[in-house]
Order: structure tokens, then sequence, then C-alpha cells
């Protein structure tokens, strides 16, 4: 019976999942759900216009990919082609969410070029079928289609070639 039932939770975890090339499903976090760190509501409709590098976050796993982060820095991509969302799975973490709160204005303030959204009920697990207690990366591509997304820790390889995916859409 636990493997029937684990074989139906595969199969409905996978139809809400992105497929790379396709558009998400629109969400919004607002109120209650989260939202903007600085203020206000956030909106999957945001992603557009640039290619678009989210980390989609448990505090907990928060320097899973710093290598992967270090590198974007380094690359310096020209900010009106490029952009960055982190979106912090609030929900998958013991830590307290003042505290996380207090940090990411802090973050918000350090780099004002990235967009920082909180995700206090796990909604995008639950309608884009992300990884819960891990670190996501997803990038879109100026049309806001899924070009690459991986649940876990990027390799050196893997982020070369995500590096080579940005610079070839921007």
């Amino acid at each position: 019976m636990k493997k029937i039932l684990i074989m139906i939770g595969l199969c409905l975890s996978s139809l809400v999942a992105v497929d790379i090339g396709d558009v998400p499903k629109s969400i919004t976090l607002s109120s209650d759900e989260g939202g903007l760190v600085a203020g206000g509501a956030w909106d999957s409709s945001m992603i557009k216009d640039k290619v678009y590098v989210m980390f989609y976050v448990d505090p907990d796993e928060k320097d899973v990919n710093e290598a992967f982060a270090e590198a974007l820095k380094k690359e310096d991509f020209d900010k009106s082609k490029y952009g960055t969302m982190a979106i912090i799975n609030l929900a998958a973490t013991w830590k307290p969410n003042m505290i996380i709160n207090a940090l990411l204005k802090q973050k918000q303030k350090k780099f004002p070029h990235a967009i920082y959204v909180k995700d206090k009920n796990k909604k995008l697990v639950k309608e884009w079928g992300l990884q819960d207690d891990s670190s996501d990366i997803l990038v879109f591509d100026k049309e806001s289609k899924l070009l690459y997304s991986k649940a876990g820790k990027l390799d050196a390889s893997e982020i070369a070639n995500v590096i080579a995916l940005i610079k070839a859409h921007l």
C-alpha cells in the first residue's frame, strides 16, 4: 500500500512540474503567503524581458549553491538584460521568520538589483513542483520560458554550462 501511495504522489507531482521550454503557471505571493522583501506582492509575471536566474532556497540550505552565486557575480552581467531572484521557502526551516526577514532586508540593501521574495507556504513547491527543503536553481529566458532547472548543488561543469546558457540568451 505504501508503494502505491508513493507512486501516486510521484505521478501527481510530475503533473505540476515545470518543463524546460514552458512558461510556468502564474503564481502570486502576497500577504499571508509571502511577497517581496521590499514590500508588496510578487507575481511570476515579473519574470520577463530579461534572462532571470531564480534561487528557490530552504534557509537551511542557503550555502549549497554559493559557488554558483559567486560565479554569477564575477560575470557582472548587464542588469538591463539579466536579473536574479531569490525566493526563500520559509516553511522549510525551523528558524524564526523574524530573524530571516531581518537578514533578507540586509541582503536586499546590499544587492538592490536582486529581487528577494518570501514564500511562507511552499507555494512554488506545490504549484511548480520545485524541490522542498533544498536549493533549486531555475533559469528563464526573456519570454519567461524555463531554460534550466536543478534541485541541489551544481558542480563546476554545471556552473560553466549554466553561465554559457545565460550568455547565449542575453
